[in-house]
């Protein structure tokens, strides 16, 4: 994730490959390997742009994590630990 900054109701990201999930309670953005995870109300995207990177929300914020995206390992790992 290049940049994250949130004034008042508005919250600009970039770095931004893919949009997971968007409703008006949480959005899910995955940045590379990282996702970021907003929380709150009246969450909307107003502007996406992913061939730049770019995404900008409005809302009522009221929390952001960041995390790793969890990787998926093969069945055969996983029924033969």
């Amino acid at each position: 994730m290049n940049l994250l900054h949130l004034e008042g109701r508005v919250l600009f990201l970039q770095g931004a490959t893919k949009v997971i999930s968007s409703s008006q309670s949480q959005a899910i953005i995955q940045c590379g390997e990282s996702l970021v995870i907003l929380s709150g109300n009246e969450i909307e995207v107003k502007k996406l742009e992913l061939e730049k990177g770019e995404i900008c929300l409005e809302g009522n914020f009221s929390n952001i994590k960041l995390g790793e995206q969890k990787t998926k390992q093969p069945l055969f790992k996983r029924i033969f630990k």
